[in-house]
């Protein structure tokens, strides 16, 4: 199995987090920019990533890029989350309708993935607050992880973004699925936050080929080499760099290379993976557009996701370890 490590390591200097400066990295070689170990040719946005955007921030796979100011689970303490799901454009069906103002609204029926997500928590003693009311998102401190669930374009004001910013900072664990990469498109610390990646587009919903590159994380460690599901198959621009890819789609089956020239893949497709990011923990997956993913209707493989989402989960909030390479 390849190494799963994108784009190098960043460089960690002593005394650069005390001092708050920002990290270099050191590139990979103009041949292996993908981390491979194949030795191919790096895509413009490859290269982009690795000499000129590197957020600001200490970010990659060494923990020591880890805050333990407070954010993080300890034995003992209660185990407590918040789902985001507001959209600010389009809505993905498995969001359903716009939930009402305030904490913990009523749900509807057709909103199956906070419901879903909620009662996959709720298993594992984990207690769920969910809101799509700007009003509501404060106090992130109370919370080991904040997940952003399919929320999409402007989701977060001034003052959601500075919550946001210090929660991360403080520890905080950070789950993003799906469409939570079709958001927040200019604010830059956002993008670092998701793996230096965004979306761009993606294929047809169609049935694809999840490889299991790093079989040795909680939240793959159950699945096999390969297994089938359905999903858009996001495409990304830029790619996900200094991040521990975690599950990729065979791009034979996911036409990635539908759209011409796309500037954003070399010849891998990441649809999971997690890093360090300025104090916090990032677990992100692109996949879960299915609504039949969410609910107890029959889908290949949708235990697989499932158990997926809820050890990343655990992970980011500091229950089970997070991000091994």
């Amino acid at each position: 199995m390849r190494s799963p490590v994108r784009s190098g390591v960043a460089v960690i200097a002593a005394g650069v987090l005390g001092a708050g400066i920002a990290l270099t990295a050191t590139p990979a070689s103009e041949s292996d920019r993908d981390g491979s170990g194949r030795g191919q040719p790096a895509t413009a946005s490859q290269i982009y990533q690795d000499e000129i955007k590197d957020y600001g921030v200490c970010r990659g796979t060494d923990p020591v890029c880890y805050h333990e100011w407070g954010n993080g689970w300890v034995e003992g303490e209660e185990k407590r989350i918040l789902i985001w799901s507001r959209t600010a454009g389009p809505r993905h069906a498995h969001l359903g309708t716009p939930l009402g103002a305030g904490l913990n609204p009523p749900l509807n029926a057709d909103n199956v993935a906070q419901a879903g997500l909620k009662a996959w928590a709720e298993e594992r003693g984990i207690v769920v607050d969910y809101t799509e009311d700007l009003a509501s998102f404060g106090n992130l401190n109370r919370y080991q992880a904040v997940v952003f669930l399919s929320s999409n374009r402007d989701t977060l004001d001034d003052t959601a973004q500075t919550n946001l910013m210090q929660y991360v900072r403080r520890g905080g664990g950070f789950v993003g699925i799906h469409n939570a990469f079709g958001a927040e498109y200019h604010w830059p610390w956002y993008e670092g936050l998701l793996g230096g990646a965004n979306f761009y587009d993606h294929a047809p919903h169609r049935d694809g080929t999840v490889e299991t590159i790093d079989g040795d994380d909680v939240s793959t460690s159950f699945m096999p080499s390969e297994w089938a599901f359905k999903d858009e198959w996001y495409n990304l621009e830029p790619y996900p760099s200094y991040v521990n890819v975690l599950l990729e789609v065979d791009e034979a089956t996911s036409l990635n290379g539908r759209t011409a020239g796309h500037p954003g893949h070399g010849a891998e497709h990441a649809v999971s993976w997690c890093h360090y990011y300025d104090g916090g923990k990032a677990w992100l997956t692109t996949l879960g557009h299915d609504a039949a993913a969410w609910t107890d209707t029959a889908m290949v493989n949708d235990d697989l996701f499932r158990q997926h989402v809820v050890e990343g989960l655990e992970s980011a909030m500091g229950i089970k370890p997070f991000c091994t390479v």
